[in-house]
């Protein structure tokens, strides 16, 4: 069965009401910019908002950006040190000073947290079920991590946190699902709950400390090379798909 969403993109919309639904301002704000040639629909100028495009795919330029319809955003960040996954930051900028405001006023959210000096993979959305299925434990959808260790690790830590460990305030112990050394100090780990600074203390745990922490993939998607620290990507329907993978 087809979900809701693609349902309904089989109808046309206006455009005024497009643009709105797109971050691009509001109801007002749309049908002005329509009004004062601001727009174009497949590179032909709209004066009429009210004019009905069917959305699907539909590409549209407003005061010369060009954007392609989306009936929910999902998204990558690279996120950089020193950001907190905030709307309201207490000590550090948001990575939501990141995104560009048409997505801050279609309400994007990140998908769970990083912590501020932790670097890597962070989605945002606006579907909400897109959020619980990639926050939810019960999913099992792995986070590998790249950790670079204060202090060189045998292999007794390696079998240590495939085995599990014990944390005070956790009824059982917490293992990764892969660990794997890559150097002397750095090894990737993959961990399926996302509990507060989970990797953190599975490694002090296990007898070491992490000095830097990156999230380098979710499921089967990696963080793309080309994505600089502090950029951002629209996800592919392929990047969807790996996403849920359990690999």
């Amino acid at each position: 069965m087809p979900q809701a969403r693609d349902v309904s993109l089989s109808f046309a919309m206006q455009l005024f009401r497009i643009l709105q639904s797109q971050g691009i301002g509001t109801r007002r704000d749309c049908m002005e910019l329509i009004r004062r040639q601001q727009v174009t629909v497949k590179d032909l100028l709209v004066t009429d908002p009210e004019q009905e495009f069917e959305p699907v795919a539909l590409q549209f330029s407003v005061t010369g950006i060009r954007f392609e319809y989306r009936a929910q955003a999902h998204l990558v960040l690279h996120k950089p040190a020193g950001y907190e996954c905030s709307q309201q930051p207490r000590d550090h900028p948001s990575v939501f000073s990141l995104l560009p405001p048409y997505l801050l006023r279609r309400g994007v959210q990140s998908v769970g947290r990083l912590d501020q000096d932790t670097t890597g993979l962070l989605l945002f959305s606006d579907d909400g079920h897109f959020i619980h299925d990639h926050t939810s434990p019960k999913k099992q959808i792995g986070k590998t991590y790249e950790v670079v260790c204060k202090h060189d690790f045998s292999d007794a830590l390696i079998e240590h946190l495939l085995a599990g460990v014990q944390l005070h305030d956790e009824p059982l112990p917490l293992r990764a699902s892969q660990c794997v050394a890559l150097t002397e100090r750095r090894l990737a780990l993959t961990i399926q709950e996302g509990k507060y600074h989970q990797v953190k203390r599975m490694i002090a745990a296990a007898g070491n400390r992490v000095e830097t922490l990156h999230r380098r993939a979710i499921g089967g998607f990696a963080l793309p090379d080309d994505l600089a620290p502090g950029a951002w990507n629209w996800l592919t329907e392929n990047d969807l798909v790996a996403l849920k993978s359990k690999v």
